[in-house]
Order: structure tokens, then C-alpha cells, then sequence
């Protein structure tokens, strides 16, 4: 059995914008499942909302997202790429997270063509759905964003 990868070996995503404790499955180019507990001292919580903080949406729907890049780069093809969001459908929020949830995000490639793809994408607190998309995205050479 190969080791599961720490996240900061295949995205370029650093605190406090890594939304990955830790990888539980890897499927290179097809699946991946991972995990991120939301702290009670998590910066956005300060704002959204004081007094009732819960996580943002589109902060899920990020994780969400950099648990498909994990997937889509984790293959020899995807050294020196970046995954970029293309685009998000479909996606209903169906519980709020609040300080302390552990949210397990699963992500499995559906379509490639070329350098876009499509993913769909859950992510559940214990047997619960907190949110569930379709992602795109574009695979990219890391030296093409240099720069600009």
C-alpha cells in the first residue's frame, strides 16, 4: 500500500487557506477523501457570524475543491501543475458547520478533456451532507501563473 501524501506536497495551499488536515484515500486521477476540523479560532469565524459563527460556504466549497486537486495532481502528469477552478454547479448547502465539525470531503473526477475536468464533490459532517457540487476545473503549468 502506498503512503497517503501530506497535502502541502501537492498543493501549493499554506495556512491559513489549507483546508486539509489530513488525506484519508487517494486514487491518483480519479478520488481522493480528506479531512479538516474547523477551530473555534479560525479567523473567518471572528466575522461570519460574531455571536453564531459557522463556516462559510464558499470556504466549503474551496475544500471541496482543493480535495479534487489533490486527486487531479497526484499522478506523474500532475508534477508542476496547479489545479485552477474553473467553475461550480449544482452545489446545495445542507447543514451549517460550526466550530469543533470534522467535515470529510470525497471528490471523484467524472470527465477530462484535455486540460478541464469535472469532479463531483460532497462534503458531510458524520453521516451528514453539508454541501454537494459538480466542480470544474483547468489544469495548469505552475511557470504559466508565474508572473502574472
Amino acid at each position: 500500500m502506498t503512503a497517503l501524501p501530506d497535502p502541502k506536497d501537492v498543493l501549493p495551499h499554506r495556512d491559513p487557506f489549507l483546508f486539509i488536515d489530513e488525506v484519508l484515500e487517494l486514487v491518483p486521477g480519479e478520488s481522493a477523501r480528506a479531512r479538516w476540523t474547523l477551530r473555534p479560532d479560525t479567523p473567518f469565524l471572528a466575522g461570519h457570524f460574531p455571536g453564531e459563527p459557522i463556516m462559510p460556504g464558499v470556504i466549503i466549497v474551496e475544500a471541496l475543491a482543493q480535495t479534487g486537486a489533490l486527486a487531479a495532481l497526484s499522478t506523474d502528469d500532475g508534477k508542476g501543475k496547479l489545479a485552477l477552478f474553473a467553475g461550480v454547479d449544482k452545489c446545495r448547502f445542507k447543514r451549517p458547520v460550526r466550530p469543533g465539525d470534522t467535515l470529510e470531503f470525497e471528490t471523484r473526477v467524472t470527465r477530462v478533456r484535455g486540460p478541464i475536468g469535472e469532479a463531483e464533490a460532497v462534503a458531510k459532517v458524520g453521516d451528514q451532507v453539508a454541501c454537494q457540487a459538480t466542480l470544474k476545473f483547468a489544469i495548469v503549468d505552475r511557470d504559466q501563473l508565474e508572473g502574472s
